[in-house]
């Protein structure tokens, strides 16, 4: 499930910490997976969780408590809403609820073509330019109005076409 050259990957990670802490590097091999997979698995957990000697729950709770983890398959372009409540104050849900009715889909789903897959989100640390996104977890997007969402989604529409 996992390659050697992950495996190799996880070993770089591992040696920047110190030998008796190697279980630091959880983020970075927890990252990597999702590189590789598009996602992290129990299985994919388990295989981190072995390889820096930890116990797999504790793996699970840092793939659970952050939100940059996929526990699940998504769409190849991830748009995480903040909704947290600056956010919130500032259009944020109301972008959420643009977002799910031009796709035809509830926040925590995917569209049917398997492009796009929306979720809310909590604080992405840019409060002044709410409501803001982030694309695939990389790319922010910020004073999101109902125009911008549209040229987004129709944006990522034309990228996943091509």
């Amino acid at each position: 499930m996992i390659s050697e050259s992950t495996k190799a990957r996880f070993d770089r990670e591992v040696a920047k910490f110190p030998a008796d802490q190697k279980q630091s590097a959880v983020m970075a091999c927890l990252a990597i997976v999702q590189q590789e997979l598009g996602w992290v698995s129990s299985e994919s957990e388990k295989i981190v969780a072995d390889h820096l000697d930890m116990a797999p729950m504790a793996v699970h709770e840092v793939t659970t408590f952050y939100n940059m983890y996929n526990l699940k398959p998504v769409g190849k372009f991830k748009l995480n809403v903040c909704t947290n409540l600056p956010c919130q104050l500032r259009g944020g849900a109301q972008a959420l609820a643009h977002l799910e009715h031009k796709l035809g889909i509830h926040a925590g789903e995917t569209t049917a073509d398997g492009l796009i897959t929306l979720q809310p989100s909590e604080c992405q640390g840019a409060c002044a330019d709410a409501p803001v996104l982030l694309v695939n977890d990389r790319n922010m997007c910020s004073f999101m109005s109902n125009d911008k969402l549209d040229q987004l989604i129709e944006g990522l529409k034309k990228a996943g076409a091509a």
